[in-house]
């Protein structure tokens, strides 16, 4: 009881040496904290729990930009600036990529064309995709993963892993993008000059499946940059923060975050900050209509 009343004395005391360097009155200052919060200060804390809200689902991945274009999906209206600031406010900060050391290797010419120039659009899913492996590590050893991506939508339809990067499992990611997706007549294929893709192999089932092979120079990453983008942030935003004991851990949650967060949710800025899936199901709406 001493105490509490020791602490009502230093508080009282503290609040009239303020108010008397502030030129206030006390009663002043106790009337100015009684108020209520105003509307401008009310909606932004109701900004915040919303900016949090989407931290959490995006798993402390998103921006600002992507943050406010979230709060646009779920109605809610903030200019981009604003919710920066609240995010310093909030000092939620998104991880952040690792920085790229890009190949200075010059180019070589070879018998595969480039159909694609560095030109990763498409006016409908299933005309141009593109593809390339990359290792994730795990205690037990590597596990190779390879996509392929749907330039038009942005959706990995396609995908592969095993502890081997041969040509059976390049084979059997652009197999699962033919039977998860219905694609064009004539439609082009674009990866590295790897080994596998190179192959005879490879031409082979690419035939099959009447696709057109492209691929860019050696060395030079911007010329598969959508495919090595993607790479980056399933690093960056998945693997990582995580320590996988198996290759099958690791499987299991490349294929969660493929599966249920970056095809489903995930809002990519290329397609309007949109999930993919949801850009490929408005294309066969039209599609229908038409």
């Amino acid at each position: 009881m001493d105490e509490m009343r020791l602490d009502t004395a230093e508080y009282a005391y503290s609040v009239g040496f303020m108010c008397g360097r502030l030129g206030v009155s006390k009663s002043g200052y106790y009337n100015w904290r009684s108020r209520p919060n105003s509307a401008t200060a009310r909606r932004r804390e109701g900004l915040k729990t919303l900016i949090r809200k989407a931290f959490e689902i995006s798993d402390s991945t998103y921006g600002y930009r992507r943050i406010h274009a979230q709060l646009r999906r779920w109605g809610h209206a903030a200019g981009p600036e604003l919710v920066r600031r609240l995010m310093r406010e909030l000092r939620l900060q998104p991880c952040q990529p690792k920085p790229k050391r890009f190949s200075l290797t010059q180019a070589e010419v070879g018998q595969v064309p480039d159909l694609v120039g560095r030109n990763f659009t498409a006016d409908s899913p299933g005309e141009k995709l593109v593809g390339d492996i990359t290792y994730v590590p795990a205690a037990e050893g590597w596990l190779y993963l390879v996509t392929v991506i749907d330039c038009c939508t942005k959706e990995v339809i396609g995908y592969a892993m095993d502890d081997h990067y041969r040509t059976p499992l390049i084979s059997r990611a652009i197999h699962n993008a033919a039977r998860n997706r219905k694609l064009a007549k004539n439609v082009i294929f674009h990866s590295g000059r790897g080994s596998n893709y190179m192959s005879a192999e490879f031409a082979g089932v690419l035939n099959g499946l009447q696709v057109r092979r492209s691929a860019g120079r050696t060395g030079i990453c911007f010329d598969n940059a959508m495919a090595e983008s993607f790479f980056g942030t399933l690093k960056n935003e998945r693997v990582s923060r995580v320590t996988y004991l198996t290759r099958e851990a690791a499987r299991q949650d490349i294929t969660r975050y493929i599966e249920f967060w970056y095809n489903h949710k995930r809002l990519h800025s290329a397609v309007g900050y949109r999930p993919p899936r949801e850009v490929h199901a408005e294309h066969q709406k039209l599609r229908i209509a038409a």
